[in-house]
């Protein structure tokens, strides 16, 4: 077998293997590129051949990587980043940027952030795409191994290699529908009522929930769901409660109307997180700034 010169690899085929993975197959990969996926393919069999590794195999009607292709793009993310610092490190222009960025996000944290950035980012850096993926709990390894770019979340992870910075502070409220129930008059009536929740995590409650058992105090759960986004659905028609950051009663939850907790309650603390090793790069430090101006406006 031919053995291959490493620099036989460049910042294309590097590109091209997470794209790939990402899109999870080679006519997302081009679609996402803007190329042919006959060039896809062509390239992706170079890197093959410097690899010695099938890289993806079908599944279905798809494709899947192999642990080699899972480990190479992990490492590559890595180069690419470094590379992105490397060319902009004294030349750094937000309109003259071209890439994408991931961040990673709840529903809460998605709906009344990151439209707004979005605005700011078409404006001032249009050649940038910024991708929004899922992180109910964010994990050290999103952040490792460059699954995101930086992550948005009341729970930032413990590691000596997480930056985090607190981007803005909420409170909770209460939500019902007033077609159906008045609001809980006292903490008795809030405690008897059927309370529908967020839960991201087994076994892992919310923040006011954590406060309410240190004082002997428990909500009874009719509904449980994974995100804020569904509770609307549950709540409207019916006499349950649910409690919520008060920030939702401008957008996922403004139908419903809204009322104190009877009880203390924690605040709700919001942090972008992100790995050390973009906390000099230029491009990276620029988008800490946006979001840190988006949120003062919360």
């Amino acid at each position: 077998m031919r053995d291959f010169d490493w620099l036989d690899i460049d910042a294309r085929l590097l590109r091209l293997l997470v794209t790939v993975v990402d899109a999870g197959g080679i006519t997302g990969a081009a679609q996402a590129l803007g190329v042919t996926q006959s060039s896809v393919s062509h390239r992706l069999d170079k890197l093959r051949a410097i690899a010695q590794d099938p890289l993806f195999v079908k599944s279905g009607r798809g494709v899947v990587p192999t642990a080699r292709a899972q480990a190479l793009a992990a490492q590559a993310r890595e180069l690419l980043h470094q590379l992105q610092g490397f060319a902009q490190a004294h030349t750094f222009s937000p309109a003259h940027w071209r890439g994408c960025m991931t961040i990673a996000a709840g529903d809460f944290q998605r709906e009344v952030l990151l439209p707004a950035l979005a605005r700011t980012l078409r404006t001032q850096a249009p050649g940038l795409a910024l991708r929004i993926i899922p992180s109910d709990v964010p994990s050290l390894e999103m952040l490792r191994d460059g699954a995101c770019d930086l992550t948005i979340s009341p729970r930032p992870p413990d590691g000596s290699d997480i930056m985090q910075k607190r981007l803005f502070t909420d409170s909770y409220s209460v939500y019902y529908d007033a077609a159906v129930r008045a609001a809980p008059a006292s903490l008795e009536e809030y405690l008897a009522a059927d309370h529908a929740t967020v839960v991201y995590e087994p076994r892992r409650p919310l923040a006011i929930d954590r406060t309410l058992e240190v004082q002997g105090l428990h909500r009874r759960f009719a509904v449980m769901v994974p995100g804020f986004a569904a509770l609307p659905a549950f709540v409207r028609g019916s006499t349950l409660l649910t409690t919520a950051p008060t920030l939702l009663q401008h957008s996922l939850l403004h139908a419903l109307a809204t009322c104190a907790v009877p009880a203390p309650t924690p605040a709700v603390q919001m942090y972008m997180i992100w790995h050390r090793r973009h906390q000099d790069a230029p491009h990276h430090r620029w988008l800490r700034q946006c979001l840190e101006m988006q949120a003062q406006w919360l």
